[in-house]
């Protein structure tokens, strides 16, 4: 194939062609499913009706005027780089950031690989005994995703099309309130959009997860929870009272001395998570909550948020 060409015919840049084709090669790639099977896994799936709908509206049928032969091509060739890396554990981006503008097949390009990866993942989870109302509330991550990036009007994607490839490759896992995500020694914690963050709920998902690991990887020794985020960032205490539910999830971690992390910047993901806006200015965001006053307080004074690292002992 002619990379130059493909990447100019996608609008990316040929670097991001060439990893594709580097990392996925003649790997095989996996099937989408039936067309008519679609709208009852998708709804199992937690997508809602409008991105549904697009979804479906945008599907690579054979000879779809919708489905250019480069974009064909790097469908089935992002699925084949995710399945080759089934049971991993890093950051995996399945292909490059597309101009989704241009319509159905661009805007969802990465939601057909997902889905084609459904059956490869519930596989690997069978076979590591995973029960299937994990499975699928792991999975469901994905509607949870598309709803959050149409509320931020396709700012969202970029970061979500890596990060749902942990999903797809059985890296990560909803037990509860939070999301375990396997490593080395720690499994690190991720906080979904998905209700309070009790002190009780975090109990229970914790306890849950040390069931878990041990039974369905036992050969993987965990000896920490770690957890990467803003929500860590011990400036929070200025604002917020101690018997908040950030709080007090801040106090289970030991904190690690604080470093400028890599390709993450703290006040865009406050800006993410808080107001799920990257673009809205701060004198126009809502201020109808402790936190999102605190949010826009602190940086409309100049300061900056921390992306803070920290771990307990399970």
């Amino acid at each position: 194939m002619d990379l130059d060409d493909t990447a100019s015919r996608l609008g990316v840049p040929v670097t991001d062609v060439a990893r594709v084709h580097q990392l996925a090669g003649d790997l095989p790639s996996a099937p989408l499913p039936a067309k008519a099977d679609a709208p009852a896994l998708l709804d199992r799936l937690g997508v809602r009706p409008d991105d549904a709908a697009e979804i479906m509206a945008g599907w690579p049928d054979p000879g779809s005027p919708l489905w250019t032969p480069e974009l064909r091509w790097l469908l089935d060739r992002s699925i084949a780089l995710v399945r080759a890396d089934l049971g991993g554990t890093g950051w995996l981006p399945p292909g490059p950031e597309l101009p989704r503008e241009q319509g159905l097949a661009w805007r969802h390009l990465y939601v057909y690989a997902y889905l084609a990866l459904v059956d490869v993942v519930t596989a690997y989870h069978r076979e590591h005994g995973v029960a299937g109302d994990v499975t699928w509330a792991t999975l469901a991550d994905l509607g949870r995703n598309l709803a959050i990036d149409r509320r931020m009007s396709g700012e969202g994607w970029p970061v979500m099309q890596a990060w749902l490839t942990l999903h797809a490759r059985g890296g990560l896992y909803q037990l509860g309130r939070l999301q375990h995500h396997r490593g080395d020694t720690a499994i690190s914690l991720h906080i979904p959009e998905s209700g309070p963050l009790t002190p009780e709920a975090i109990d229970a998902s914790l306890d849950e997860a040390r069931a878990f690991f041990p039974r369905h990887f036992p050969d993987e020794a965990y000896t920490a929870f770690s957890c990467g985020s803003w929500l860590l960032d011990p400036q929070l205490r200025e604002y917020l009272p101690e018997d908040s539910n950030i709080i007090r999830f801040q106090r289970r971690f030991e904190l690690e001395p604080y470093e400028e992390p890599q390709g993450i910047d703290a006040d865009v993901e406050v800006l993410r998570f808080v107001f799920r806006s990257l673009t809205t200015p701060l004198d126009r965001l809502p201020r109808d909550t402790v936190l999102r006053r605190a949010a826009i307080d602190h940086l409309a004074a100049g300061r900056h948020w921390r992306w803070q690292r920290g771990h307990f002992p399970i």
